[in-house]
């Protein structure tokens, strides 16, 4: 039964804190990973706190991840640190693919130019950046990098 405090949701002998669900989901909307629901519950309840507080423990070590990809690629210049491939799947695999398809589309160019500035610091001036890489077109500011080098 419902009480003045929070309401109940039941099925069998389940049951579910709303004010509790509701206060962990408004958790996550904010981007609190830490929030958890309580595991000492049974049955649906139980799955439901069990499938939330997963979702929370990926969601924050994905962030964690991010976190150390930008600290090693980003600011320790460490250019083939990826993201590790865990056993996700759907939208959670799209990610993990975008952050290492990007990390790949920013290193690439990049390591291509330095090449070439190399080559011409010691005073081969034939080296060129090629203006594909991997069979796509430079465009953007890669391009005009590219075309300036």
């Amino acid at each position: 039964m419902p009480t003045n405090k929070s309401a109940i949701i039941e099925s069998g002998n389940d049951q579910v804190d709303v004010k509790e669900l509701l206060t962990a989901l408004m958790a996550l909307k904010k981007g609190d990973f830490t929030a958890r629901l309580p595991y000492d519950k049974n049955g649906i309840a139980g799955k439901i706190a069990d499938t939330f507080n997963d979702i929370m423990e990926k969601q924050d070590s994905l962030i964690k991840e991010v976190q150390s990809i930008a600290t090693v690629v980003g600011k320790e210049g460490k250019l083939s640190k990826r993201f590790s491939q865990r056993n996700y799947g759907g939208s959670w695999q799209i990610f993990t693919e975008s952050i290492n398809g990007l990390i790949t589309d920013l290193v690439q160019p990049t390591s291509e130019m330095v090449r070439v500035i190399g080559a011409v610091a010691k005073g081969d001036l034939s080296q060129t950046i090629g203006l594909e890489i991997e069979g796509r077109a430079l465009t953007g500011e890669f391009l005009r990098t590219a075309n300036n080098i």
